[in-house]
C-alpha cells in the first residue's frame, strides 16, 4: 500500500478538477483550472480518480503490483498540477564569475557565462524569467518544465568545484576542492 497514494488532496478555492472519463481505448485524463492557467494530464491505467467535497482520492484499480506502484506517482504529479495552478512554482539560479549575468531579451534570456559569445536562451511556453543583479528566478505553472528550463540553464555552465564559477541554485553548496598549491604545501 501506498503512503503517499492513500493521501487525498484537497482542492483549493478557485481550482476546479474535471475528469474526462475514457470512451474505448482512450485513457483518463485531468484537466485542471485555477488563476494562473490549466494543465491537463493523461492518467496511467489501472488508476482511478474521483472527486468529492473538495477532496480527490487517487486509488489503484487493481491490486496488481504494477498498478500500486505507480499510485503514489500519479497522486503526486495530480498535486502539483493542482499546486500549479493555484500558487505556481518557482526555482531560482545564482550567476557566481567576473562577467557572468542575464539580460531579458523579449520573452527570451540572454547568457553572459565567460564564452566567448552571449547565449540566446529560448524561453518555452508558459515560463517566465525575473532577473536582479545576478539572481535568475524561473517561474511556472508546471513544476517539470520549470525544473527542466533551470537544468537547461545550469547545463549552459556547471560550477566549478574549484573556484565556484558557473551557474548554481540558490540553496546548492558547492563544496570547494583544495588547488595543487595547497596539496603540495
Amino acid at each position: 500500500m501506498s503512503k503517499i497514494g492513500k493521501k487525498p488532496i484537497i482542492l483549493p478555492n478557485g481550482v476546479d478538477l474535471k475528469i474526462d472519463l475514457p470512451t474505448g481505448q482512450e485513457k483518463l485524463t485531468v484537466t485542471v483550472k485555477g488563476p494562473k492557467g490549466e494543465l491537463y494530464r493523461t492518467i496511467s491505467e489501472g488508476i482511478s480518480v474521483s472527486v468529492a467535497d473538495g477532496k480527490v482520492m487517487v486509488m489503484p484499480t487493481q491490486k496488481d503490483p504494477a498498478h500500486t506502484s505507480i499510485w503514489g506517482l500519479e497522486r503526486a504529479l495530480i498535486r502539483n498540477m493542482i499546486l500549479g495552478v493555484a500558487e505556481g512554482f518557482e526555482e531560482t539560479l545564482e550567476l557566481n564569475g567576473v562577467g557572468y549575468k542575464a539580460v531579458p531579451k523579449g520573452t527570451d534570456l540572454e547568457l553572459n557565462l565567460g564564452f566567448s559569445h552571449p547565449i540566446l536562451f529560448k524561453t518555452p511556453e508558459g515560463i517566465t524569467f525575473k532577473v536582479e543583479k545576478n539572481i535568475i528566478k524561473i517561474n511556472g505553472i508546471n513544476k517539470e518544465l520549470v525544473g527542466y528550463v533551470a537544468a537547461q540553464i545550469r547545463k549552459m555552465k556547471v560550477p566549478d568545484p574549484y573556484k565556484v564559477h558557473g551557474v548554481k541554485y540558490a540553496d546548492e553548496v558547492i563544496k570547494v576542492k583544495a588547488g595543487k598549491k595547497a596539496a603540495t604545501a
